[in-house]
C-alpha cells in the first residue's frame, strides 16, 4: 500500500470530522496552544499538513505555517480553508521535500511519522527537519507508544479500540517493526462493513532519541500528552520536543 493510494480523494472527502473525533475541541485545542507556545513567534512548518487540521488554527492564533504533503487530495481539501497564500503547501515526501525558508518549529503530528515504513526514511525525516531550522528550533513528533505488551506469544494481533459501529485492531510485524492498522465500520444494522488498511513502521522513543541525534537534535522534553501530563511505562502516546543548540527561545 503506497500512501498515494491511501490518501486519495475518498480519503480526503472523510478525513475531517468538524467537533468529533481527532478535530474535537479538548484533542486539539491544547494541540495547538501547545504548538503556539513552542513557535516562539516565529514560523511554523508541518510536515504532512494533510487537510490542515492543526494548521488552519494555528495560522489564526498569528502563526505563519507552511507545509509539506504528499497527497494532492489532502490538499486539495485543505484549500477549502485556506487558501496558497494563507497556508503555502510544497507537494512532496516529508523526508526529502524542501520548503523554503527558515523556521523555529517544525512539527509531525498524530502518529504520522510511523508512515514512513523504514528506519533509514524515518532518520531522514529528522535531517529534513534540521535542514529547516534555525539555531535553537524545535522538532515536535507526537507518536503511539507500541503496545507489544499486549501481544502474547503466537499472536498477531490486538484489538485496540472497540465500540458500537467501529473496531480497529493492529496485525504486528515484529521482526521489521511493522504494524498495519485496520479500521472496520459498521453502518445502520447491515452486516458488511467498510475496511480501511494502513501501514506503519512503529518506533520506540529511545530509538527516536536516536534518531534525533543523528540530526544533531537534543530531547528537551516528553510528555504523555500535549496538556503537559507525565509521560510513565503506562502511556500510550507522547509528544517530544527536539532542540538544536542555539540560543535559547521562549517557550
Amino acid at each position: 500500500m503506497e500512501q498515494q493510494q491511501i490518501w486519495d480523494a475518498d480519503a480526503a472527502g472523510r478525513y475531517d470530522t468538524p467537533g468529533t473525533g481527532m478535530f474535537a475541541p479538548e484533542v486539539l485545542g491544547p494541540a495547538v496552544d501547545r504548538l503556539a507556545e513552542l513557535a516562539s513567534g516565529g514560523r511554523a512548518l508541518e510536515f504532512a499538513i494533510g487537510t490542515g487540521r492543526v494548521a488552519v488554527p494555528l495560522a489564526a492564533r498569528g502563526v505563519p505555517v507552511t507545509g509539506v504533503e504528499l497527497s494532492r487530495p489532502m490538499i486539495g481539501q485543505l484549500r477549502t480553508k485556506a487558501d496558497e497564500s494563507a497556508i503555502p503547501v510544497v507537494v512532496g515526501d516529508m523526508a526529502t521535500a524542501h520548503a523554503p525558508g527558515e523556521y523555529t518549529l517544525v512539527y509531525l503530528v498524530y502518529n504520522t511519522i510511523s508512515n514512513l515504513l523504514t528506519q533509514a526514511e524515518q532518520v531522514a525525516c529528522f535531517r529534513n527537519a534540521a535542514r529547516h531550522l534555525g539555531p535553537g528550533g524545535r522538532f515536535v513528533v507526537e507518536l503511539w507508544v507500541p503496545e507489544l505488551r499486549r501481544l502474547p506469544p503466537g499472536q498477531e494481533a490486538t484489538v485496540w479500540h472497540a465500540e458500537p459501529g467501529y473496531i480497529g485492531l493492529d496485525t504486528y510485524d515484529v521482526l521489521r517493526q511493522h504494524v498495519v492498522s485496520h479500521h472496520f465500520r459498521f453502518e445502520g444494522s447491515g452486516r458488511q462493513a467498510r475496511l480501511d488498511r494502513s501501514p506503519h513502521r512503529y518506533v520506540w522513543p529511545a530509538e527516536l532519541d536516536l534518531m534525533a541525534q543523528l540530526a544533531g537534535f537534543g530531547l528537551e522534553s516528553r510528555h504523555a500528552d500535549w496538556t503537559g501530563s507525565e509521560f510513565t511505562a503506562e502511556s500510550r502516546s507522547h509528544v517530544s520536543v527536539y532542540r538544536l543548540p542555539g540560543p535559547a527561545t521562549a517557550e
